[in-house]
């Protein structure tokens, strides 16, 4: 079977790039070894977040980061026989995250923010799904008037830098806001461009319907057989072996397996992080997902019920599952919002695909014609699903792409 493209990984972003592929003319089949939107696009906040023009960067006052060494928070939490493999990564995201490097990063990541939300709104009107996409942003809540003081001097730089809207809430406004929240809490900071989704998972397999009504194929298959042989591309899926003129490696934290194996070298580690599901009390409403900063978890109504979700596990990527983070959290999500029974099972986990300065990779590969990159997107990579699929489509097919990519290239890890 042959096709125009072969895109590998069917998460936010490579159905994404399906999707735009198929809509350019390309015949295209789409490749995973689960249905679209099970991995890592599956178990997140459900945030297309237009506010995070700053990617998420690690501390660097001491006082935090002996807090952390402790090792017994909820938003970071770590796997001590991981440490030594993730140093080097880790020292790099560490010294990029100094302000000078961080503000500079931010000028380059900020297009990306930028576009993301219209493009997915378009996205989702195209594929008859815009009932996931509710305009309704996100809230801070605050315990601390000193850290309530802090974020609201953070969005009100953002705003000045970068449009970013967002509200500020004293005590009263929050009750209005969220009357079944904590009455303790002073404050919040509602961001208002953000948009949330009542299913994640639900959007990825909405997009990849779509991408199926435009005449792609979608195949499980092993992304580790990519072979290049002379011009052609080729990959063995349960209905046999396919090839492609071009591929596209968007397989978020697995990106790096098949880009080891064709010899290049990105620096590319994983944030691990865990959801679970509750029934909220009877008559009690959450309107907007809820992030609790002063304890490092996040609230999210869902389409299952009321989403718990921690912050990063550091760990390798495949290691067994360690969800302490939801145990430490579950006592403080109770006093902030009536929940009751847990719904899932087991606590679900995911792995978010990173690099050391914080941006995806974005581009063609750099010694591979007809080789394309898409992955490294760590916390938002729901929200640059999208515009990410515009970009890697109009570079393939030649358009100028809506964003400068050259910021994203895989050559500025040395990667040529």
């Amino acid at each position: 079977m042959k096709f125009d493209t072969i895109v590998l990984g069917a998460g936010i972003v490579g159905v994404s790039i399906a999707v735009h592929l198929q809509k350019r003319g390309r015949s295209v089949a789409l490749v995973d070894r689960k249905p679209p939107g099970r991995e890592t696009s599956f178990g997140n906040a459900g945030l297309l977040q237009r506010e995070g023009v700053y990617p998420y960067a690690l501390p660097r006052d001491l006082r935090t980061l002996l807090h952390y060494a402790r090792n017994d928070s909820i938003d970071i939490h770590y796997h001590r026989s991981a440490l030594l493999k993730l140093a080097p990564f880790l020292l790099q995201y560490w010294r990029n995250s100094e302000p000078a490097r961080h503000a500079a990063i931010a000028r380059l990541y900020a297009p990306l923010i930028e576009h993301s939300v219209v493009e997915h709104e378009t996205l989702a009107r195209d594929a008859g799904i815009e009932s996931l996409l509710r305009p309704i942003g996100w809230i801070k809540v605050f315990h601390k008037t000193a850290t309530l003081d802090h974020e609201l001097r953070v969005a009100q730089r953002w705003h000045s830098e970068y449009g970013v809207q967002y509200r500020a809430l004293d005590r009263s406004q929050l009750q209005h806001a969220e009357p079944h929240l904590s009455r303790a809490l002073v404050g919040g900071l509602h961001y208002t461009d953000a948009v949330s989704i009542s299913d994640p998972g639900a959007l990825v397999e909405g997009y990849a319907a779509y991408f199926e009504r435009l005449g792609g194929r979608f195949f499980i298959g092993d992304a580790n057989t990519l072979d290049p042989t002379g011009n052609t591309w080729r990959v063995l899926t349960q209905e046999g072996s396919i090839s492609a003129s071009s591929a596209v490696v968007a397989l978020g934290p697995w990106a790096k397996d098949v880009t080891t194996a064709l010899g290049y070298r990105l620096p590319l580690e994983v944030k691990r992080g865990y959801h679970m599901h509750y029934v909220a009390q009877a008559g009690a409403v959450l309107n907007h997902p809820v992030l609790d900063l002063d304890n490092g978890f996040l609230l999210a109504p869902m389409t299952r019920g009321i989403r718990l979700t921690t912050g990063a596990e550091l760990a390798q990527r495949d290691a067994p599952q360690t969800p302490v983070q939801l145990k430490r959290a579950e006592p403080h999500a109770r006093s902030l919002f009536p929940l009751v029974e847990r719904i899932d099972a087991e606590p679900w986990m995911g792995r978010r695909p990173c690099t050391p300065d914080m941006m995806p990779v974005i581009g063609p590969a750099p010694r591979h014609k007809n080789l394309w990159f898409a992955f490294g997107h760590a916390h938002h990579g729901l929200t640059l699903g999208a515009v990410t699929g515009r970009m890697i489509a109009e570079m393939m097919t030649g358009e100028e792409p809506v964003i400068d990519a050259t910021p994203y290239r895989a050559e500025r890890f040395g990667a040529a």
